[in-house]
């Protein structure tokens, strides 16, 4: 019986090892295993360390530079990653229409055939957690968290979910906004984010809990006269932008195809930020109160996450997880062609 992986395109099987490169998962990226290794990011400051995870910042890197990254390397991580696990979403071209973010469904198309849908159509792949699913990917996220636990005193990470991004010319993610912190690699093509305030009229305390409950999705209502208090960024290969946990954001992608790393991690600060939040819903729905959100460790932080862990173990909250159903598929003969459901 013929491979139903087989389109009209060849089978993108396992790639040939190249100098440097372990057979089963490629370039090696282990920083233990690497006698030469350099900073992932190029241009660490005193102040940036500082800095880090409390404000807008911009980063280089060389992540661009590495073979992994091109077409062959590309290609051969989708033919790895789960294919029930992949993401895969269209949009339209209003930034306010955030409700035509719609899902679809790879089929058997092979790595090759995605790439090229991606080149060709208006596609947003998302391979989220590709370090806990791909050995290469495990081995590039120690190497990049060993390298900001170097620079930044006292910085302790872990829930930690390295995402690819192989996104089309044009296309956009709709504005919305993280409950972990956040930082996004640019390493092929050009994409322009905005970075929002975390306060009213960008998001409110009330939108904040929503998403912190889950109540509601993480993508919501945008203005576009918002944009004037924005920190707009463009991002080419070699950098990265990393923002304060909340911050609304969106992105828009220039007229070619782009990649970038979505890396989501935790900090003890930031988790505790989070349960705060979700102490404050807690609070604002079973007791009217009008609570608002602490920093730090101090005696009433600490008080609302006993609430926060006392509320999920007794199961207040039912979460609302948004199932977007599948809406389309791909046209393994028309590359980047949407067949619809």
């Amino acid at each position: 019986m013929a491979d139903p992986r087989q389109g009209s395109r060849r089978m993108a099987g396992p790639r040939r090892a190249g100098p440097g490169q372990d057979p089963l998962v490629g370039p090696l990226q282990d920083p233990f295993l690497r006698e030469d290794r350099m900073s992932v990011i190029t241009d660490w400051t005193a102040d940036k360390a500082k800095a880090f995870g409390r404000e807008n910042l911009m980063f280089k890197h060389a992540l661009h530079e590495r073979p992994m990254f091109d077409d062959e390397g590309l290609a051969r991580l989708l033919d790895q990653y789960p294919r029930d696990k992949l993401g895969v979403f269209t949009m339209g071209e209003d930034p306010k229409a955030w409700t035509t973010w719609r899902k679809g469904s790879a089929g058997n198309l092979t790595g090759d055939q995605l790439l090229e849908g991606a080149k060709t159509g208006r596609i947003w792949l998302n391979l989220r957690q590709t370090n806990d699913l791909v050995p290469e990917y495990a081995a590039l996220a120690d190497e990049i968290f060993a390298d900001k636990e170097a620079h930044v005193p006292g910085l302790k990470t872990f829930k930690r979910d390295v995402g690819m991004l192989i996104s089309s010319a044009n296309a956009q993610v709709f504005y919305h906004l993280d409950v972990p912190l956040v930082s996004l690699w640019q390493i092929r093509g050009e994409k322009k984010v905005w970075v929002y305030p975390v306060a009213d009229p960008y998001v409110g305390d009330l939108a904040l809990e929503k998403i912190v409950l889950r109540e509601t999705a993480e993508q919501f209502a945008f203005e576009p006269e918002w944009d004037k208090g924005a920190h707009e960024v463009s991002l080419t290969p070699g950098n990265m932008v990393t923002w304060k946990q909340n911050a609304p954001h969106r992105i828009e992608n220039g007229p070619m195809l782009n990649v970038s790393i979505s890396i989501e991690f935790m900090t003890p600060p930031a988790l505790m930020r989070a349960n705060v939040i979700y102490a404050n819903g807690v609070l604002r729905r079973r007791m009217g109160m009008s609570p608002r959100v602490q920093s730090g460790f101090g005696p009433k932080a600490l008080g609302k996450l006993a609430v926060a862990r006392g509320a999920k173990a007794l199961g207040l909250q039912t979460p609302h997880v948004r199932h977007l159903p599948i809406t389309f598929g791909l046209d393994a003969a028309r590359p980047g062609v949407l067949v619809e459901r």
